[in-house]
């Protein structure tokens, strides 16, 4: 079953306020990440729905897309109004888009 359509928006077609859920692993987490985003990996989003940031809309952001296209799906048959960041964070760091990690190590998308 493919997943239904979800809104996409480019990671430089962000605004600077979105509010950002990212749904990748956390050694994908410590290594790069865009500052003030909330992490809950995909496989956690259903069972921690009260950690999920309040965004109108909230842009789901994974390493290429296709994790944060689904969980994007989800939220929005689940009453959220989310959006999917196309090219997700490797996009974001081709973009310029800041990055900071928790490793000490200078920030990178793996």
């Amino acid at each position: 079953m493919m997943p239904q359509q979800v809104p996409t928006v480019s990671a430089d077609e962000l605004p600077a306020d979105a509010v950002l859920l990212d749904v990748r692993e956390d050694d994908e987490w410590v290594t790069g990440h865009a500052e003030g985003a909330t992490h809950i990996p995909m496989g956690q989003v259903p069972a921690r729905l009260d950690d999920v940031p309040e965004g109108d809309p909230l842009y789901v952001v994974c390493r290429s897309g296709g994790r944060s296209a689904r969980v994007a799906a989800w939220l929005n048959q689940n009453g959220y109004d989310a959006v999917n960041v196309g090219g997700g964070m490797g996009a974001w760091e081709a973009a310029g888009r800041p990055l900071v990690s928790e490793t000490g190590q200078p920030p990178f998308v793996r």
